[in-house]
């Protein structure tokens, strides 16, 4: 057996590939390292200028962010239906990358602007869930189902990587360039990732075209309809609503654990700089346990055991860990509660979501999936937001809102459940499930 014909196979046993699909894979990997790359350095400033305004304040940033995002979702659903389908992420990713610039102008004129912050704080986590998403939607709209139960952990492996370098260039860079240089740094990234989305469309168009409608075979036509066409979609199926429930409690669930997150690390540690070197080292120990089990066990996971399993097992995990910090609410259990949870999410109920849109049109992969993803996730954190502070008042009861969180996850799992279900009967062939 020749040596590239056996390296080939071991590569296909190990990661789940087959013969000419090297080239999309290659792509998916780099457009989601570029982008998370870029994200993660930035993020552990925003949370330090989260944490600057006051932990009280949080809840307004998160009510901020949930109307910045209403405004956000019509105008990407305008870009969706008049732009063709295979340069909605290029027209999207541009408008950001200028964003980014003009941030960058903004924070080298006037580096300790609170206002300055507090806009850069909403408006990049207005920017991660809408780049996020639509990166996935890509995939969806590129891949077809059986090669996404194969593909996608190992093309989120990028995220799990990017999200494990731009901590470090983030540490690294900032002293030279400054916060406005790792601004225009992860501008140039986003960029890049324009051109990644280009070479996966691009092997989509010389693939046989899967079993889907004419529409969605035609890549180089606009979606059409109107920019809310994503809001009527949702609440005229009761699939994408089990969705949308599904990334309201995933969003609840994280909400408590950020808050206590802020709390614990203002307590632990004063300082701003060590603040910021804590929030970096947990995203390094999150990434790399999320890029080992994305690389190796999660396309496994799904192949054998099907889409339930990652729907399930993180929300299980994190209800016994609310329990566990009802027992033991400090740093040192918050920590692997958070690291658990968090590269679970990556590594297992991210990909298993995203494979819930593999069997819906075209139209719904971009519009629909961009709004449960960003109203309804930013909702779930508005409310949550609120529902966690108006908790935190209740002194005497530390453990409650981890009681509840319990209780919330546990219904996380039962939606995972319904969901995979539901899946199973939608899987082939694709349809519309409104």
């Amino acid at each position: 057996m020749p040596a590239a014909t056996a390296f080939a196979r071991a590569m296909s046993r190990l990661f789940g590939t087959r013969p000419g699909e090297a080239p999309a894979v290659a792509a998916g990997l780099a457009l989601f390292f570029l982008l998370f790359a870029g994200y993660f350095m930035l993020r552990p400033v925003r949370e330090t200028m989260g944490i600057a305004g006051g932990i009280d304040k949080l809840q307004w940033l998160f009510t901020g962010t949930f109307l910045a995002t209403l405004a956000a979702v019509p105008l990407f659903g305008w870009i969706a239906s008049k732009v063709p389908r295979r340069r909605i992420l290029a027209w999207t990713y541009g408008f950001f990358t200028l964003n980014l610039l003009a941030f960058a102008a903004g924070l080298a004129l006037r580096p300790g602007d609170l206002t300055v912050a507090r806009t850069f704080y909403i408006w990049l986590s207005v920017f991660n869930l809408l780049t996020i998403s639509l990166a996935w939607s890509t995939l969806a709209d590129v891949f077809a189902t059986a090669q996404a139960r194969r593909l996608f952990a190992l093309m989120a492996g990028g995220a799990s990587l990017g999200g494990l370098v731009g901590p470090v260039l983030g540490t690294l860079l900032v002293a030279p360039l400054g916060h406005a240089g790792l601004l225009v740094l992860s501008a140039i990234f986003l960029a890049a990732a324009i051109a990644a989305a280009a070479v996966m469309h691009r092997w989509r168009d010389g693939q046989p075209a899967p079993a889907r409608s004419d529409v969605d075979a035609d890549r180089s036509r606009a979606l059409g309809g109107n920019p809310f066409a994503g809001a009527t979609a949702v609440l005229r199926s009761p699939y994408l609503l089990g969705i949308g429930l599904f990334v309201i409690l995933l969003a609840t669930a994280n909400t408590f654990l950020y808050f206590e997150q802020a709390r614990l690390v203002a307590e632990t540690f004063p300082d701003r700089t060590r603040q910021t070197q804590v929030f970096g080292m947990i995203d390094a120990v999150v990434q790399t346990l999320a890029i080992l089990t994305q690389a190796f066990l999660t396309g496994h996971i799904a192949r054998r055991l099907g889409v339930g399993v990652l729907l399930v097992a993180v929300p299980l995990v994190v209800a016994g860990g609310f329990l566990w910090l009802a027992l033991a609410p400090v740093f040192g259990v918050f920590v692997v509660v958070m690291v658990i949870r968090r590269a679970g999410e990556y590594a297992l109920a991210r990909p298993g979501r995203e494979m819930l849109y593999t069997v819906v049109p075209a139209e719904q992969k971009y519009k629909a999936k961009n709004f449960i993803d960003t109203v309804f996730y930013r909702g779930g954190d508005a409310v949550s937001a609120w529902a966690k502070h108006g908790l935190a008042q209740l002194g005497e009861h530390p453990s409650l809102a981890m009681l509840i969180g319990a209780m919330l996850a546990l219904l996380w799992a039962a939606t995972g459940g319904w969901l995979a279900r539901h899946y199973r009967l939608h899987e082939r062939p694709p349809i519309n499930v409104s």
